[in-house]
């Protein structure tokens, strides 16, 4: 299930402006790794997740380079907003620089310096709930001045792995493995049924399943009840493209069970 929680707040603290986003300038070109004022606010945002027990945020480039040309558009503005008109939204930001994502959240800032932005992000509930949240593991950060004030974006998500279709379905075939299900090295007839999206597959299948997930590390509770329940002693993976889902990523799989 692809769903998304949008949310926005927007604070004036210390003379400083804020807006989040939850959907849940002389600029250089994203780097593969952070640096400068970037790298403070990753540093910071991943000591408070370190303080509170959450995993520290992954650095990653695409949710990056989304932040950066959202950043030219507030320097060119020369205001914050999570949208200006004829601008695309955030997921779809993120989508077109080349981010895969199951959730996508957003932060923007405008204050006289940068560790202000860090501190009243952190004293704004909207701010401080993305820099902390725990469903949330990439970020890409860009800061610019301009004139005497400093601009700042931060991008997350919850990232959805590029996988290959061998690797979707070796990694659904490992889960099967383990409830002692027999995995089958052809999948041309699970293919098959995952791009028909329904009905039988080959006239020894007794059972099909279709799931569409952003997470291949489990499979979903009515798959695991038809496979506790069937009887089956075999299984085909087969995956296919899900398609366009908004921005959002998933991974589309048909199980044939024999």
């Amino acid at each position: 299930m692809n769903y998304g929680f949008f949310q926005r707040s927007s604070s004036l603290l210390a003379l400083s402006l804020f807006l989040s986003l939850l959907f849940l300038p002389g600029v250089s070109a994203a780097a593969q790794q952070p640096s400068g004022d970037e790298k403070f606010l990753l540093d910071a945002a991943n000591r408070e997740r370190a303080e509170r027990g959450t995993a520290p945020l992954k650095w990653d480039p695409a949710l990056a380079e989304a932040a950066q040309r959202h950043l030219r558009e507030m320097i060119r503005h020369n205001t914050i907003s999570h949208r200006f008109a004829g601008e695309d939204d955030l997921k779809s930001r993120a989508s077109a620089a080349g981010a895969r994502f199951s959730a996508i959240a957003e932060n923007v800032a405008e204050a006289p310096d940068v560790a202000s932005i860090h501190i009243n992000w952190m004293l704004s509930p909207g701010h401080s709930a993305n820099i902390l949240n725990p469903h949330l593991d990439s970020i890409g950060i860009a800061v610019a001045k301009s004139g005497e004030e400093y601009f700042a974006v931060q991008d997350f998500a919850a990232a959805v792995a590029a996988l290959s279709r061998e690797e979707q379905e070796r990694k659904v075939g490992e889960l099967l493995g383990e409830l002692g299900l027999r995995v089958s090295k052809d999948s041309e007839d699970a293919r098959r049924a995952c791009r028909r999206g329904g009905g039988l597959a080959g006239p020894q299948a007794r059972g099909v399943a279709h799931f569409e997930s952003p997470d291949l590390d489990q499979l979903p509770d009515g798959v695991l009840k038809m496979i506790r329940g069937g009887h089956f002693a075999a299984a085909a993976v087969g995956a296919c493209d899900p398609g366009d889902k908004g921005g959002f990523a998933t991974y589309r799989v048909a199980l044939v069970f024999y």
